[in-house]
């Protein structure tokens, strides 16, 4: 009788047994969605530019025309199309804050990973370095710098927000790699003869890798902000379009007080929509990569706290039988020993 071929038969299991999903473990939560679904109507906004019949520059009305005829947030001060500039500015301010993100955030990690992995004179330096900066108000550095600028452009405004944004991230993961590099893996790879380079990148850098993310996220949020304020001080991207330069000709048109709402309330939104749809990713992203914080943990809670109540029951309905068990067995001593008396 011949035996079956346990490996085929392993094969066989593992075949028709369902896949997991790897993406299931990350547990996107409904505000992950939410907050994604606000960042894509903004990247949206931004591209529909590209295929809009009307360009930013093109003067379609007068002063401040209401909405109709075509127009469906009417014109501005310069008798432009606000959708148009509302697209062609949004495109110009999600630029901004993606280049000065990747600027603050390579910095900041790149200062926090040296401090906090090697320490010593050279973390206090760094560190001293950042607490100055962070004490001086980053507005009025982005003011001096701005000014100083011969002519600001769409990416020198970036480099500039980017090169004085940096600082508390370069704290956070300071901190971070300060408690990786205690690690075992850590000694392992230095006994091995790795580099310092190698270490940062390979065995410290993907534990930290997950706040980086976030750190980025808030650091586009920042930017965009940072650009919206000021461009409505005068001193946005010359020769372009922004958020923030729609709501400087919007105050300096006194487009509030002839109640043209058409011309500061879009950006407005946009940016409120920015602000909030980049916080909320960045709070979700925390759910996602924190365990602690994900979204199963109340279906967890709840399932154990069913599982040590039936184990509880279970527990106390065993313990009569043990008691007569333990009375049976103390009446037959009882017996026994009264029957050696007699």
């Amino acid at each position: 009788m011949s035996t079956p071929n346990v490996s085929s038969v392993a094969t066989a299991d593992e075949a028709t047994a369902p896949r997991s999903n790897p993406f299931r473990s990350l547990n996107f939560s409904a505000r992950f969605w939410v907050a994604l679904g606000f960042v894509v109507l903004v990247l949206l906004l931004g591209v529909a530019g590209y295929f809009y019949p009307t360009s930013s520059s093109e003067k379609v009305g007068s002063l401040y025309d209401p909405p109709g005829n075509g127009l469906l947030f009417g014109t501005d001060n310069f008798g432009h199309d606000v959708l148009a500039v509302l697209m062609a500015g949004t495109r110009t301010s999600l630029v901004i804050g993606l280049v000065a993100g990747i600027i603050a955030t390579t910095i900041g990690v790149a200062i926090g990973l040296l401090a906090g992995y090697v320490g010593g004179w050279l973390e206090e330096l760094l560190m001293g370095i950042t607490n100055v900066v962070l004490a001086i108000p980053s507005i009025i550095v982005l003011i001096l710098i701005s000014i100083s600028l011969p002519k600001s452009t769409m990416w020198s405004l970036a480099v500039v927000i980017g090169i004085t944004s940096w600082p508390w991230t370069a704290r956070a993961v300071r901190a971070q790699a300060s408690s990786v590099a205690t690690r075992e893996h850590i000694d392992v790879a230095r006994l091995s003869g790795a580099r310092l380079g190698g270490i940062l990148v390979r065995d410290v850098l993907p534990y930290i890798l997950s706040y980086a993310v976030m750190a980025f996220v808030l650091q586009v949020s920042g930017a965009i902000l940072a650009e919206a304020a000021l461009s409505m001080l005068g001193l946005g991207p010359a020769g372009a379009d922004s958020l923030g330069t729609q709501l400087h000709w919007a105050l300096a048109f006194q487009a509030v007080a002839s109640g043209a709402w058409w011309a500061f309330l879009p950006p407005t939104i946009v940016l409120t929509l920015v602000s909030f749809g980049f916080l909320l990713l960045q709070a979700s992203l925390d759910e996602v990569f924190n365990p602690r914080l994900r979204r199963g943990k109340r279906k967890q809670m709840k399932q154990t706290q069913a599982r040590r109540l039936a184990e509880a029951q279970a527990a106390a309905a065993t313990r009569p039988v043990g008691g007569e068990r333990a009375g049976v067995g103390a009446g037959r001593a009882r017996t026994a020993h009264e029957g050696g008396r007699s």
